[in-house]
């Protein structure tokens, strides 16, 4: 249920978009400006009482496929369908339909080459898209070599990621939980299940760790790893989600330097941040 604030918020949206509409044909002096109620109305096939509660911030149920309409009628841009989805606290039934791309987003991938850290970008599915060299470098058994691009996979289905991982119990809970924050908004996509009934079958951990239910972010922090040549290293990582493709990320992990008697500067103060 939307709060008084929101469906506020909600009517404005739509009253000034109606307003910023010329009428089909011209009907001489208009006493308000853009579309009248009962002509946007028309537009997107709904009742003009409906439309008018809206707008008055009123308590009454608005359903994704009366809000497709609307979106349509009000001749809306994606973000801004976006945000009146968001505004009503519905899901967007065209969101699981992205416009297909070949490849990773171009702005993606030239960020990634930008950077000497290690960096990669994830698709909605979690596999790697892009990655530099010093991404290769650093997740041996996953961005080197032709071996499995997908990083769940990777945690769940490959021994190399438990020797790359020190606390790996506790990366893969992790893991599942951010995964799980982008299921949500991909649930509609048959590939996104698909993929979770494979891992479901596939391993027994992942399948016990995802009936858990737990969701949170992808945020950054403190991450370890065990490299089989340079031993334990550890980096920040900071996320980034791509503006032009919001349903990729850009993941980068930035080198925790040592202080002069060889401990790790900063490991105090960004321990909360495990694992």
């Amino acid at each position: 249920m939307l709060g008084p604030d929101q469906r506020r918020d909600l009517g404005a949206f739509v009253r000034s978009h109606r307003e910023r509409l010329r009428p089909d044909l011209p009907t001489g002096r208009r006493r308000t400006p853009g579309l009248r109620r009962e002509e946007l109305a028309a537009r997107a096939g709904i009742s003009a009482t409906w439309c008018a509660w809206i707008e008055q911030g009123r308590d009454v149920q608005v359903s994704a496929q009366a809000l497709d309409r609307l979106a349509a009628a009000l001749a809306l841009t994606r973000a801004e369908r976006a945000y009146l989805f968001e505004l009503a606290g519905r899901r967007d039934p065209q969101a699981a339909r992205p416009e297909p791309v070949a490849d990773a987003p171009a702005s993606l991938r030239d960020a990634v080459a930008a950077l000497d850290h290690p960096a990669y970008g994830l698709d909605r599915l979690w596999n790697a898209c892009c990655w530099n060299a010093a991404a290769a470098r650093l997740f041996r058994g996953w961005l080197d070599g032709e071996g499995e691009r997908n990083l769940l996979r990777f945690v769940f289905l490959d021994p190399a990621a438990r020797r790359l991982i020190p606390a790996w119990e506790e990366r893969a809970r992790r893991v599942i939980a951010e995964f799980r924050a982008d299921y949500g908004h991909s649930r509609a996509d048959p590939r996104a299940r698909a993929l979770v009934e494979e891992l479901r079958r596939a391993s027994p951990r992942f399948a016990a760790i995802w009936d858990e239910q737990d969701v949170r972010d992808r945020t950054g922090g403190l991450r370890r790893f065990l490299h089989p040549e340079d031993g334990p290293v550890a980096y920040i990582q900071h996320s980034f989600a791509a503006t032009d493709r919001p349903d990729y990320k850009l993941i980068l992990l930035v080198p925790v330097g040592r202080d002069d008697t060889g401990a790790r500067s900063g490991e105090n103060r960004l321990a909360l941040d495990e694992p």
